[in-house]
């Protein structure tokens, strides 16, 4: 990969990460209830699988994720029904809450957010598609190197959560302005509303 194509290929990483999708929809109403630092976990879990589906496409596995479309349909209908119910969560949820959060609660639910964002990009098999129709732009993978896939990762990497970030960054602006605990109930049960939009919107893909 040369500079040149290494550029181009973060950048084009990058608009990908920030296509509206269900992992957005979800680090949208992580930010809005919580703030941008509640939606690292569910941003990094998420930019794993990516990788993970990357490395995939390099070694030329699409074929075998085809293969396994009936587990991912089972993944992808659990992710959307676990979104949803977060979203019914933030929804009713009082307002304090949410707007004050335990911090030993809080490093609890870290692991958990990992993998709920992880969930969300490894339902969709289509994302390794993506990638075995995009890499070969920028790289020839009939002679990839280990050092190849290792900068692609990492370009990529840092792409996808510098995407994710300024998106929930973003988002989180909008808990400054809304101090009353009218307003708070508003964002919650907008987050809420965004959250469970986003499972739906993960089950009902084609």
């Amino acid at each position: 990969m040369t500079l040149e194509s290494g550029i181009t290929f973060f950048i084009a990483i990058f608009i990908f990460s920030i296509t509206p999708g269900p992992g957005i929809f979800a680090i949208l109403a992580r930010s809005i209830s919580r703030g941008a630092r509640a939606s690292f976990s569910l941003s990094l879990g998420m930019v794993m699988s990516d990788i993970v589906y990357l490395v995939m496409a390099c070694y030329g596995l699409a074929a075998i994720a085809s293969a396994w479309e009936e587990v991912f349909l089972i993944i992808r209908y659990a992710g959307a029904a676990y979104l949803i119910y977060l979203g019914w969560k933030m929804w009713i949820s009082p307002v304090s809450t949410v707007s004050s959060g335990d911090n030993l609660q809080d490093a609890n639910n870290e692991m958990a957010s990992f993998i709920q964002g992880f969930m969300i990009s490894a339902s969709n098999p289509k994302v390794i598609l993506f990638y075995v129709a995009f890499l070969p732009t920028f790289m020839d993978l009939t002679v990839l190197s280990a050092s190849d896939i290792v900068l692609a990762s990492f370009l990529t990497f840092v792409a996808l959560l510098l995407g994710l970030t300024i998106i929930s960054v973003g988002a989180s602006q909008a808990r400054r302005f809304m101090k009353s605990e009218r307003s708070m109930k508003t964002l919650n049960r907008t987050a809420g509303g965004i959250m469970a939009s986003a499972g739906a919107f993960l089950a009902l893909k084609g």
